[in-house]
């Protein structure tokens, strides 16, 4: 590598670590606003199980019905042939996690259908990287299959989406809906 592509590549991995640093990636997120979304569940408490199947680029089922309070397991797999995101939050958490997103294929993290592992891992500055390992949210190659265990506290608009660039705006969301 060039000294000038280093030096490039540098000044990005600083502007993505600061944008990290500023609230993504932890808890969540960071982006509910005061919003209570609920909070990472006890898989042994779980009330019942959801099979979640991601497709190019859709949702099986398109939407769920959960009592507040309600611990779900969900059991995601990824069936599509593309990287997809199982996420839980508001539209308001969903729009700014995209931007994030969008760093990710950016800088390599996410390529069509595979996960850049060691860019995940890679420390971005202040012990921040893009590893995508909050408890609401799973980032999966096709055929992955992994777990979100969720315990949904509050109320309000609520929903499952896919944060990958171009995803959600195609339609891959679902509603969450409280009874």
């Amino acid at each position: 590598m060039t000294v000038s592509k280093f030096l490039i590549f540098t000044a990005a991995m600083t502007v993505s670590a600061s944008a990290f640093a500023a609230g993504a990636h932890s808890d969540g997120h960071g982006h509910g606003h005061g919003v209570n979304i609920g909070k990472p569940g006890d898989a042994s408490k779980a009330d019942r199980t959801i099979n979640v199947e991601m497709h190019d680029n859709y949702y099986e089922p398109e939407s769920i019905e959960v009592k507040p309070g309600e611990t779900v397991r969900f059991v995601v797999e990824n069936k599509g042939s593309l990287v997809h995101e199982f996420n839980i939050g508001t539209p308001d958490m969903h729009e700014a996690h995209q931007e994030e997103m969008q760093m990710m294929v950016e800088h390599g993290v996410i390529q069509g259908g595979k996960l850049n592992r060691e860019m995940m891992a890679m420390d971005m500055g202040d012990g921040h990287s893009m590893k995508h390992d909050d408890p609401n949210s799973v980032l999966l190659e096709p055929g992955e299959v992994r777990e979100v265990v969720w315990n949904f506290t509050g109320k309000g608009n609520v929903e499952f989406a896919c944060n990958v660039p171009g995803h959600y705006q195609a339609g891959m969301y679902g509603e969450v809906n409280f009874r």
